[in-house]
Parts: structure tokens; C-alpha cells; sequence
């Protein structure tokens, strides 16, 4: 028995008792959610800071999200709660398709598989002629997406980045654009608690069809399968949203 005015070395996660430390900052889950439901404030979280309060999407943007995953499916919600008047997702190749799909009916305006289309050509035959005011680049392992993260958008745009590339530059990229266009590149790394109520909150408003996510629930026994497939290395087709439930 430890006293609770000693701080301890394991706080308690996945177990029947849980330690807060004084300075623990507790976000209540509203009750229309579910536990499960409520995993996704950290998606949303992440798509609310990096689609719209880092770039400061305001109504009437246009915006182009680069990569169909949770997190580019969520700063899709998060930029058509915030307004913006034209949305577009960007994918790669037919595991993406699925997502894709996903994204048109979580409110996408245009959907691109970059194996097959020229996104700046889709964008501006979509648009008449427009470029995007954000582009939120939430790609992984995809060294091409910055220099069509650029192509894509207009001038004065903001661009945030948030995938990373595994040390693989930047193929494509023409610099100059940077210039001539006056964009603002951001770094986008992590989520404040602030924007993880907003997330909640907007979750229990159940304004979005999140129920139409791919989602796979998985014990701790099964855990290791799901990591594995969702890190690309099995022959498994990832969910979208995974859920790791102990005990289950």
C-alpha cells in the first residue's frame, strides 16, 4: 500500500486504480460517447490544431489535405466545421482508395489518387482555376508530398507539415515557388489540452459520420497484430482507427 501523498513510479494505466499527480490536467468525456468513441480526441485533436487553428483556416478557405489516414480525415472535419468553402484529399494507390472514399463522405469536395492524377490539374479543373489558401500535409514515408504540398498552393497560402519523410528530402520540390509565392511553412508536431476539448466536444455534437470509419477493436493479446499491420509491414490491410481494449 503506497500513501497517496507519496508520488509513485507506475501511475496505473489499464489497471483498477489510476494516480493523479497534483498538477494532472483531467478532460471529462462528455456522456453521449462511448469509450471508444472518445479515442478519437486525439485524432481530432490533431486535425483541429494542424488544419486549422496552426494555419488559421478561416470560412471560404480552400484547403488540400495530403493523406487519407485518421489524422487527414480529421483535419478534413476539422476544416469543414471551421468553414472552409472547397476541401480536397489526396491519396496514393489503391490501399488508399477505400479512404478516399471515406473522405468524400465525411464531406470532401474532391477526392486525388496521385498514383494516377496530377493534383495541381484535378484541384484547378475542380476549383476553376484556384489554388489552395492551406495545404496540411499529413502524409508518412511520402518524400513527394512537400514538393506537391507547394504546386498546390496559392499565393499567400500556409503550408503545415506534419508527416514526416524518414530522412528522404524532398523530391519535386521546387524551392523557388517558396518565393514567389510568399508561403509560410509550419512544423506541426504536437496537440495542447485546450484543442483536445474542442475535439471532444466536437465529437459529442455527432455532427460528422465518424461512425463510418474503418475502426478494429483488439484485446492486449492482439495488439502486436494490429501495430504491425497499421506500420504497413503486414499483408493485412490496416483500419483506419484502431483501438486497443484490455480486457475485451
Amino acid at each position: 500500500m503506497i500513501n497517496t501523498e507519496r508520488q509513485p513510479a507506475l501511475y496505473g494505466g489499464y489497471a483498477t486504480h489510476h494516480y493523479l499527480s497534483p498538477d494532472s490536467l483531467v478532460l471529462p468525456v462528455p456522456d453521449q460517447l462511448t469509450s471508444v468513441e472518445a479515442t478519437l480526441f486525439n485524432p481530432l485533436g490533431a486535425g483541429i490544431k494542424w488544419g486549422v487553428e496552426i494555419p488559421d483556416t478561416q470560412p471560404g478557405d480552400y484547403v488540400a489535405i495530403l493523406g487519407p489516414g485518421i489524422r487527414g480525415l480529421c483535419a478534413l472535419v476539422a476544416a469543414r466545421d471551421a468553414g472552409a468553402e472547397f476541401i480536397a484529399v489526396t491519396g496514393y494507390g489503391s490501399n488508399d482508395y477505400p479512404r478516399l472514399e471515406l473522405a468524400k463522405a465525411l464531406g470532401a469536395d474532391l477526392v486525388v489518387d496521385v498514383a494516377e492524377s496530377d493534383p495541381v490539374k484535378s484541384y484547378r479543373s475542380a476549383t476553376g482555376g484556384r489554388l489552395a489558401d492551406v495545404v496540411v500535409d499529413v502524409t508518412a514515408n511520402a518524400p513527394g508530398a512537400l514538393g506537391q504540398a507547394v504546386a498546390l498552393s496559392s499565393v499567400d497560402a500556409t503550408i503545415v507539415m506534419a508527416g514526416v519523410r524518414g530522412q528522404k528530402g524532398a523530391p519535386g520540390l521546387n524551392a523557388d515557388a517558396i518565393i514567389w509565392k510568399e508561403l509560410t511553412l509550419k512544423g506541426a508536431l504536437g496537440v495542447d489540452a485546450p484543442v483536445y476539448r474542442k475535439a471532444l466536444s466536437l465529437l459529442a455534437e455527432k455532427k460528422f459520420p465518424f461512425d463510418l470509419l474503418t475502426r478494429q477493436e483488439v484485446n492486449l493479446e492482439e495488439t502486436s497484430e494490429l501495430l504491425t499491420s497499421m506500420a504497413g509491414k503486414s499483408d493485412v490491410a490496416p483500419p483506419v482507427h484502431g483501438v486497443i481494449v484490455p480486457g475485451s
